[in-house]
């Protein structure tokens, strides 16, 4: 655990990337064997289930420091962590321990098996056998809110380092259904078994965020190719060993979710792998993403959902084909055999290409661009016709040109304090539209201001606050904020009767007073239109 709590100190102490790939590589030269397997099951998303709760975290470790546990309420927001809380209010460990990290992990994980009393008397024990740094990681691993800043693109440049082993090479090894339990080091990084998992997924290519418009790119229109940018679940659906399997973005493995994509299995050869986006869809058409909502998150699928919300895979890329990986080809190259490959599937089985635009000049393809909510879009994407399929975020062969948000202009009238580094300051906030004399509450939001205008914003919800109900005030209805968003549906939860899809601050609007924020007419109007 020392050597762990010394990486994670390296990381958090500076931003330079190229010194936090230093550090992360530097470690897995010297770590042992399961502890690197740990962090890079960590550091890939793979934490230890919560077997305590903050409850309970909060009155022990009170109790281990002696103090009231109002004083420990009262200071956990002004430190904004609860795992670095504790750590520093417990005092000096008794004894000195250099146990491994896996050791904790697994004491983590075995607590789950023993009564409360059992788990207490654990818990103050490692507290006990812990130094301040090693305790916050600790309390980090218990609560499941574990975060080291890195991503998973620079940890995988750091292990390419100590390995020697090319980082495209890594990223694939490193997907898929594995946990520390079902491998080792050896197997996953150092000596994989190609046949072990048929179901392994490739690392998705992502997109980057095109700003401005595509004037700016190098190339000419000639040499990118152009399509919707769809509103669905971005997906791989591999077909091997006589099996399908059905891999989300977030490498979450929702087959069972999408049952009638397994048809496919008997159109589509042995050895294929397709990305694209699983959409609702019916009559030749893509519904929006409030029907496919109600697919998420559901283990079983009902006959009646199946019915109501049917999908389709919308490929709009082949990454193997005849048990090889062609993602190094031309995108063309792989779209040609993608066409091929969709011929010979029957129209009535759920899947469909995702088709080109076509556009001679950037401004006929600004015209496609914003007619795209029109077809449930969310803007166009644009791949360059010669660039390989990457792996990760990676600027210049791929990007999306998303449609301008929808915004609307709303009260702010409740706040609340954030967490972490904005424990401090008032960040989360909910608005409200006018109705009538009064105000309909219908979103929250907590991103898209400065750091100067949070500072502001505090100040002020300091000094107007109306009302508390715990960590929430109530404000005097006065600031107006637009607020941007990528949809709207129709929602029975909220008073308002809407939803937004990801709302966020986009301005503070010191030049409008309250009587001219927007109504809950407008609101509705905009729900007629784009819901």
């Amino acid at each position: 655990m020392k050597r762990f709590a010394a990486l994670f100190t390296r990381l958090d102490q500076t931003t330079r990337v190229n010194a936090k790939v230093d550090a992360l590589a530097d470690y897995f030269g010297q770590a042992p064997d399961s502890d690197r397997l740990w962090t890079i099951a960590l550091l890939s998303g793979r934490r230890p289930k919560r077997t305590v709760t903050t409850t309970r975290l909060r009155e022990w470790a009170a109790e281990r420091a002696s103090i009231p546990l109002w004083l420990f309420e009262e200071s956990y927001p002004i430190v904004g962590d609860l795992a670095e809380t504790i750590a520093l209010v417990l005092p000096d460990p008794a004894h000195v321990s250099d146990l491994p990290l896996n050791h904790w992990i697994d004491e983590i994980r075995n607590l789950a098996r023993v009564e409360e009393p059992v788990r207490k008397a654990r818990i103050l024990d490692a507290w006990d056998r812990l130094e301040t740094t090693e305790r916050f990681v600790f309390n980090k691993l218990i609560t499941g809110g574990f975060r080291m800043g890195v991503s998973r693109k620079l940890m995988t440049r750091a292990l390419s380092r100590a390995t020697g082993i090319e980082e495209s090479d890594l990223a694939h090894r490193l997907m898929g259904d594995w946990t520390p339990d079902t491998t080792s080091f050896d197997t996953l990084v150092l000596r994989p078994d190609p046949a072990a998992d048929l179901s392994r997924p490739y690392p998705f290519y992502l997109a980057y965020q095109l700003d401005g418009d595509p004037s700016s790119l190098d190339d000419p229109p000639a040499d990118w190719a152009a399509e919707r940018k769809w509103d669905g679940i971005r997906g791989q659906l591999i077909l091997r060993g006589g099996d399908w399997h059905l891999w989300s973005r977030g490498e979450e493995l929702i087959t069972d979710r999408f049952p009638e994509l397994a048809a496919l299995a008997d159109h589509i050869p042995p050895g294929t792998v397709l990305d694209g986006e699983v959409l609702a869809w019916r009559d030749e058409y893509p519904l929006s993403f409030n029907v496919l909502q109600s697919r998420i998150g559901r283990r079983t699928v009902p006959k009646k959902l199946l019915t109501e919300a049917p999908v389709i895979l919308y490929a709009y890329d082949l990454l193997e084909w005849q048990g090889q990986d062609i993602r190094q080809r031309p995108f063309t190259d792989r779209r040609n055999l993608l066409e091929s490959l969709a011929g010979s599937v029957p129209r009535a089985m759920p899947l469909r290409i995702s088709p080109l635009l076509d556009f001679a000049t950037w401004n006929d393809l600004a015209a496609l661009r914003a007619d795209s909510r029109s077809f449930a879009a969310e803007g166009v994407m644009l791949k360059r016709k010669n660039s390989p399929y990457r792996d990760g975020r990676r600027k210049g062969d791929w990007w999306k040109w998303k449609v301008d948000p929808l915004t609307i202009d709303a009260v702010m009238i409740y706040a609340q304090q954030g967490a972490g580094r904005r424990a401090n300051l008032f960040t989360d906030f909910t608005f409200a539209v006018r109705d009538g004399d009064g105000l309909v509450p219908f979103t929250k939001a907590y991103s898209g201001l400065t750091d100067k205008e949070f500072q502001q914003i505090t100040a002020w919800v300091r000094k107007n606050t109306v009302n508390r109900f715990g960590p929430v005030r109530q404000v005097t209805p006065h600031h107006v904020f637009e607020i941007a968003f990528e949809g709207i549906q129709a929602s029975p939860r909220h008073k308002s009767g809407v939803a937004l899809r990801f709302p966020r601050m986009s301005r503070w609007r010191h030049d409008k007073p309250m009587t001219e924020a927007n109504t809950l007419t407008d609101l509705k109007e905009m729900l007629a239109a784009y819901g």
